[in-house]
């Protein structure tokens, strides 16, 4: 493998393992509400809930979280994910609710961890 450094961090309770240079979809989150609570295509993101590092010599385990670490990331794309049926059917009671839905996701490249 060689010097492969990565993290482990959580968002939207969830854990990823992600490592500079990759790509990974999380689920999306609220913006600054300075900013009118929305992220844009190309704003950075930083998550501070790291919960293991591991720089390809020694790994660091958080205590749930590593104090003072963070990995950081641009938005790539923000997109929504493909149609989930949702379908509620009672049987002999001529009741049927068909829904779709699209869970929203942001695609984003990690830039740096530290």
């Amino acid at each position: 493998m060689g010097n492969m450094e990565f993290a482990v961090i959580t968002t939207g309770g969830k854990q990823y393992k992600v490592s500079k240079g990759g790509f990974v979809s999380i689920e999306k989150i609220k913006g600054p509400a300075s900013a009118g609570g929305e992220y844009k295509k190309g704003d950075k993101l930083s998550f501070d809930k790291v919960l293991l590092v591991d720089d390809g010599k020694d790994t660091t385990i958080g205590t749930p979280y590593i104090k003072g670490a963070k990995v950081d990331a641009e938005i790539v794309e923000i997109g929504r994910a493909r149609k989930v049926m949702v379908v509620k059917y009672k049987q002999k009671s001529r009741y049927l609710r068909r829904n779709g839905h699209r869970q929203p996701f942001f695609k984003v490249k990690i830039t740096s961890i530290k």
